[in-house]
């Protein structure tokens, strides 16, 4: 810890330095710049509209209440979600709900609890497509600031004729290669983000199919449930 302290200075120092040699890149890096303030941006955006929605908790609940609706007590189920709004909790209420609805057959509630699957899931996946854009197109558009680097780092090499100095053909080449690092920088994390994203919507797809399906076998006995008690 005391390392990484001492080196704080130096490397602040060296900023004005850095920010130089990025620049150098040519316009092409400026674009890629934008694109990987765009990519955290749309990271910590997409966590925080995950955990609004509960990625990562509330499933202990919907576990709860689908368990009290196997039971027959689906009244107390849908209290213990009332309220809640987390992404599974408000699949499974739609889908008690509905069943529970005398004025819905069982295809019809079937096909409510799929409607708001749906909105939920187009949430949960909401900002996906943006960052498979970034991961695409960034490593391309080093690629380009690449060759276009290449293309004026020889251009000159002609006009040098004989007179050429293979030093400032080298500076030109790792000049063009910077696009492609930063490209390559932006494009990783991006993609690595995209995947861990569509991995916890997937996840979650199946928790809450798992539950529907639940609820639906136990339908019957449990809809009926309010009605015995009501006779008793």
């Amino acid at each position: 810890m005391s390392d990484i302290l001492a080196a704080l200075p130096t490397f602040f120092s060296d900023a004005p330095a850095r920010l130089e040699l990025l620049l150098q890149g040519g316009p092409v890096i400026l674009l890629i710049a934008a694109l990987s303030v765009l990519t955290v941006a749309l990271i910590l955006w997409k966590i925080w509209r995950l955990a609004l929605i509960g990625a990562w908790t509330g499933g202990r609940r919907a576990e709860r209440a689908v368990r009290l609706w196997e039971s027959g007590d689906a009244a107390a189920a849908e209290r213990l979600l009332v309220g809640r709004r987390t992404c599974r909790a408000e699949v499974v209420l739609t889908a008690m709900r509905s069943l529970r609805d005398p004025a819905l057959s069982a295809e019809a509630a079937e096909a409510e609890t799929v409607r708001v699957a749906k909105g939920v899931l187009a949430r949960l996946r909401s900002g996906l497509r943006p960052l498979e854009l970034i991961a695409t197109v960034a490593p391309l558009l080093g690629l380009l600031g690449t060759v276009l680097g290449m293309i004026a780092a020889f251009q000159a090499l002609q006009e040098a004729g004989s007179r050429a100095d293979p030093a400032t053909l080298a500076g030109g080449i790792w000049e063009a290669l910077l696009t492609t690092a930063a490209g390559m920088a932006v494009a990783i994390p991006a993609s690595a983000a995209l995947t861990w994203f569509e991995a916890v919507a997937d996840r979650l797809r199946h928790e809450m199919e798992d539950l529907a399906t639940r609820l639906r076998i136990r339908a019957p006995e449990a809809a009926s449930a309010p009605l015995r008690h009501a006779a008793e």
